[in-house]
């Protein structure tokens, strides 16, 4: 194969002759020549794309992180109200159950008085219940059918309560007459706070104290001033340990922050009887017994009926 190249310079020209072999050669020169620049374009390309996607990545990027902060932000805030819900249901569960177990121990009381012999009056038994195969499709309750149910039930032991009290009060009046509070609730302490308006030694704001504090020793003697029926003896909040006693007429006595109750509900103690031994649970600042009167449910001075023994 034969070439030919013509130049302006001096009008001449040039000629090549090239073999099967050299001409293989140029060919494979173009072609190497030819991929090399795509290549080249390919690689510019592909740099070019990386370009845009890190532009679009630095312009977005602060954009879905925030998205993502505020629903996480949201998805905890659903989870807290779901949990405040849960604790508000156990809230209310608790107090509920709290009652459930007055009205057993009122019962037993009334049964213990009363021969009930045409029923079965057994409250650690689970009352008969049940009913035929359902044949409709179950549907779970739902949380605002449950706070309905668990308000109605509230009423109803509410109203059972308070009837059930009415009558333990008669009963009460029948077997222990005349027993008015009077004495001090322990003979080795000395009283450290008085009935009335006070700062409080926990929190320093004022407040009314609904009892008499009679500090001591922890585990001293605590002592029934009159004659009754043990109606609480448990853990309540603020007073800690505590031991309420029913003596009839409408008065009652509390006894509060012990180290630990040595009665139980349902109890007949006498007047003087060891109930409790002093200690700082509840809102206790040290040892200390609080004494509370309580006169048709009202909180009354006790100071009165502590002036004899």
């Amino acid at each position: 194969m034969q070439l030919f190249l013509i130049t302006k310079l001096r009008n001449k020209s040039l000629s090549f002759s090239l073999g099967p072999t050299s001409l293989s050669v140029l060919l494979a020169a173009v072609v190497i020549s030819g991929l090399l620049i795509f290549q080249a374009g390919v690689n510019y390309m592909m740099d070019s794309t990386r370009g845009s996607f890190k532009t679009l990545y630095a312009q977005t990027a602060p954009i879905w992180s925030k998205e993502i902060e505020v629903q996480q932000k949201t998805l905890n805030e659903l989870q807290e109200s779901a949990e405040n819900g849960l604790d508000a249901l156990a809230t209310k569960l608790s107090k509920l159950q709290a009652r459930v177990m007055r009205l057993d121990a009122l019962g037993s009381r009334l049964a213990s008085f009363v021969e009930f012999s045409d029923i079965d009056f057994d409250i650690s038994a689970t009352p008969g219940l049940g009913g035929r195969d359902p044949k409709d499709a179950l549907v779970s309750m739902q949380v605002d059918d449950f706070v309905t149910a668990l308000e109605e039930l509230n009423y109803k032991i509410q109203d059972r309560a308070e009837k059930l009290a009415a009558m333990e009060s008669m009963l009460i009046d029948r077997t222990i007459q005349n027993q008015i509070p009077s004495g001090f609730p322990t003979k080795d302490g000395w009283i450290s706070s008085t009935y009335g308006k006070r700062f409080d030694p926990l929190s320093g704001k004022l407040q009314f104290h609904q009892g008499v504090d009679f500090a001591g020793r922890a585990g001293s003697s605590i002592e029934a001033v009159a004659s009754g029926l043990v109606t609480w003896s448990g853990y309540r909040y603020g007073y800690g340990n505590m031991v309420e006693i029913n003596h009839g007429n409408g008065y009652q006595t509390r006894y509060a922050h012990h180290k630990k109750n040595l009665v139980v509900v349902g109890q007949k103690v006498d007047k003087g009887q060891v109930v409790a031994l002093m200690g700082d649970t509840g809102r206790a600042t040290g040892p200390h017994v609080h004494f509370e009167v309580v006169k048709n449910g009202t909180p009354i001075n006790p100071i009165k009926y502590t002036s004899s023994k």
